[in-house]
């Protein structure tokens, strides 16, 4: 019963900022299960590149370049998918950029700019593929938020990443909420330290790989695929009691 629960088989699943990191795994695990995958990312040819490499690998796949921080293409990519494919069932948003400054030191276009891709663009997504999702009575949204929207994480001063992570969080509990008698199941994701090139910049860093490291209990940074079995799990029928829902997969670094 369970592997049936799990099977993707004959579903879409969309996947922001697929080429790569979390966004990559996650739409890996996805295609294991027989989705039929839409690789979407800002870098169309690292979409490309990632698309193909599923087609090789036996999964269905394909690339659109889409920059998330534009409503009015984010929703012509949603309206294309719908009459190409019928429906979207699975939504994952996984585009995300980080920042590094003191406060006093951000400017105005460096807040805005993680603002627009961290939060906008995911309420921008939700709310295209959503309204097709919502009246066909049926979606599973995850949403990649981090411990970042749960805790201040140091020594590296990211108030805006940190603000545009709680938001997200509260978003997901909002639309969760709201589209609750609907069918359309909305939950997050929340990850601590991951081994991606993002990540990895940090870890260079010897003072802030010390302190991350000595934060979080397991003691060690997490992979990709780690979260991508969590996605996994939410977007699935097994997780058909689970909406609004903040996961977290940080080796317990938010339960100290």
């Amino acid at each position: 019963m369970y592997r049936e629960k799990l099977s993707f088989d004959g579903r879409v699943a969309v996947v922001t900022g697929g080429a790569r990191g979390i966004g990559h795994a996650i739409a890996s695990a996805l295609g294991e299960f027989g989705a039929h995958l839409v690789i979407a990312d800002r870098d169309e040819a690292a979409a490309r590149g990632a698309a193909d490499g599923f087609v090789r690998a036996g999964r269905r796949a394909e690339a659109v370049g889409l920059d998330v921080r534009d409503p009015a293409a984010v929703q012509r990519v949603a309206a294309d998918l719908a009459a190409r494919h019928g429906k979207v069932d699975v939504l994952v948003n996984n585009a995300g950029i980080a920042r590094n400054s003191p406060a006093i030191d951000t400017t105005d276009a460096e807040w805005l700019e993680v603002m627009d891709v961290n939060l906008n663009g995911v309420f921008w997504c939700c709310r295209a593929f959503g309204r097709d999702m919502v009246a066909r009575g049926r979606g599973a949204i995850v949403n990649i938020g981090s411990m970042s929207g749960i805790v201040a994480n140091k020594p590296q001063p990211q108030a805006h990443y940190n603000a545009s992570k709680a938001a997200v969080h509260m978003l997901t509990k909002s639309l969760a909420t709201e589209w609750a008698g609907t069918g359309v199941r909305v939950n997050a994701i929340a990850p601590g330290y991951i081994g991606t090139e993002l990540t990895q910049r940090g870890l260079s860093n010897p003072q802030w790989k010390e302190t991350w490291l000595a934060m979080t209990p397991l003691g060690r940074v997490g992979e990709p695929g780690e979260v991508a079995g969590v996605a996994l799990f939410l977007a699935s029928d097994a997780a058909s009691y689970v909406t609004g829902a903040v996961v977290s997969v940080d080796g317990a670094y938010t339960a100290w």
